[in-house]
């Protein structure tokens, strides 16, 4: 069989990218062959495959959730925005340019569909499913005409479409109504039907709703999915970056030691793959926040400056805000800080930009010894080693090439100086004996009596969440319906709803 089904929503962070993978997980622990896979995906965190290819980095976790390698194919295209009317536009997992929303928008977008299409083919002849995820709303009208990744793809690929509504929002049967109304009928007829996410309560209060539903659009609810927390893993963006940070501090777990050991993680302008403090978040007695004053840095053991897609944008940012004198001041008091990828850049003595800002020659902060000058063509590789006598594994995405020219100590590929550390590599502190060793020299620069936990596996704890997916899935969608769907393509005969049926 070639089964598939593309998961869409009424909005942007609706659940479709922990609904994907939730499905992705539920269909093989059954023994099914699936593949995840998302057209075009707008994000700033992404991943590096084996083959050296960058594709989001929700669509990694997919595949993690299917048990299965990552690889182009499974996210084709990949906007990295670089502004608010400019993105980075990655296909097939190698940058091809930047272009304007306009630009892209009017005509490099439609000539991707056949890209896109000869990829979701080749996953589907060696897969039993493949489970799609869509982008935004597919009621985007518009934008319908070049649409390659919603209804565009579906109609397209012939796949029917499951609808995703955040309940917590509110108005959802509204969301799933509009969404549905404002389709042309060719698009409407591959809607089968809906997933309410996010709700609190009891169901039974919510099923006179979903009887009306039904009987205004002629589908049916696929499942209510009860809220979780802890399950937005791997998020694309950093919406909701306040509420991660919010969640994490009242989910910490108890440390080991006698203390707790708090991170603060610098909000910086374009973000990118802020996901690299989850792992030091799924430690007992770590505590991690965002934060965006110089004020929230004062009671903090380590300060993180993460990734961006803009590098002299977020160090322009970072002295607006006062952080930079703050990062100085901490320097200069021995008290951590790391800088990962555009941090470590941020964190080096100049930076030449011909290439991202376009800005020349920038001073940086001068806490480490380093000098970036930024290439046209990017890094992405998937290096290993040993740092602080422990493996480590990581991934890079960068266009700066740095120049390391003193230091105590090299750190990965980056350097250390006195308690202040860079690296390009995303992801080293997943490596669980690497972020133990690198906890330990934290704890004893701040003088606190942290220990870290000697059995936590962020392999497993991954797992633990994929795991929880699938079970959200098998326990509160109707399967036999899903599979049904899955198997048998995409709908055919539903009604069509006119715009402006009266409810």
């Amino acid at each position: 069989m070639s089964g598939g089904l593309l998961v869409a929503g009424t909005t942007s962070d609706a659940g479709k990218s922990v609904v994907t993978a939730g499905i992705c997980r539920w269909l093989v622990r059954r023994g099914v062959k699936v593949a995840p896979f998302k057209a075009q995906n707008m994000s700033l965190n992404s991943f590096v495959t084996r083959e050296g290819a960058e594709i989001g980095r929700a669509q990694a976790m997919q595949a993690q959730a299917c048990r299965i390698e990552p690889t182009a194919l499974m996210n084709p295209v990949l906007l990295k925005p670089g502004g608010e009317q400019s993105s980075q536009v990655v296909v097939l997992g190698k940058p091809m340019g930047e272009l304007s929303a306009r630009g892209y928008h009017g005509g490099r977008q439609e000539r991707l569909l056949g890209t896109v299409l000869d990829c979701l083919a080749e996953l589907r002849r060696s897969h039993d499913v493949v489970i799609c995820e869509g982008a935004g709303s597919p009621a985007e009208i518009n934008l319908r005409r070049t649409d390659i990744v919603n209804m565009g793809l579906a109609r397209a690929a012939r796949l029917p479409v499951l609808v995703v509504g955040d309940i917590d929002r509110g108005g959802v049967f509204a969301s799933f109504f509009g969404t549905v109304a404002l389709l042309a009928p060719e698009d409407q007829r591959l809607v089968a039907g809906f997933l309410v996410n996010k709700f609190r309560g009891d169901v039974s209060l919510l099923q006179p709703g979903l009887d009306m539903l039904h009987d205004l659009t002629g589908r049916r609810t696929f499942g209510v999915l009860p809220y979780r927390h802890g399950l937005g893993i791997d998020e694309e963006d950093g919406m909701a970056v306040s509420l991660r940070g919010a969640a994490r501090e009242s989910a910490v777990k108890p440390p080991v030691g006698e203390d707790v050991l708090r991170v603060a993680v610098c909000a910086v302008p374009l973000m990118s793959n802020f996901t690299d403090v989850d792992a030091l978040a799924a430690e007992p007695g770590v505590v991690v926040r965002f934060v965006d004053r110089p004020e929230e840095l004062a009671d903090a053991d380590l300060v993180v400056v993460p990734g961006t897609r803009g590098t002299v944008r977020a160090l322009e940012w970072l002295r607006e805000r006062g952080l930079a004198d703050a990062l100085a001041l901490r320097a200069a008091q021995s008290r951590p800080v790391l800088g990962i990828c555009g941090g470590f850049q941020v964190l080096g003595e100049h930076i030449e930009d011909e290439v991202e800002s376009r800005a020349g020659h920038v001073a940086g902060l001068g806490l480490l010894p380093v000098r970036v000058r930024f290439a046209r063509e990017k890094t992405l590789a998937r290096p290993s080693g040993r740092a602080l006598g422990e493996p480590v594994e990581g991934y890079e995405i960068h266009h700066g090439v740095a120049d390391v020219h003193g230091g105590d100590e090299p750190f990965l590929d980056g350097c250390r100086l006195g308690t202040t550390w860079g690296t390009h590599w995303h992801g080293a502190l997943e490596s669980d004996g690497f972020r133990r060793a690198f906890l330990r020299e934290v704890a004893a620069a701040a003088g606190r009596r942290f220990v870290p936990a000697p059995d936590t596996s962020f392999a497993a704890l991954r797992e633990e969440q994929l795991d929880r997916l699938g079970d959200l899935i098998e326990q509160h969608a109707d399967t036999d319906a899903l599979w049904r769907l899955i198997e048998s393509g995409a709908p055919q005969g539903l009604p069509f709803i006119p715009p402006g049926a009266p409810a």
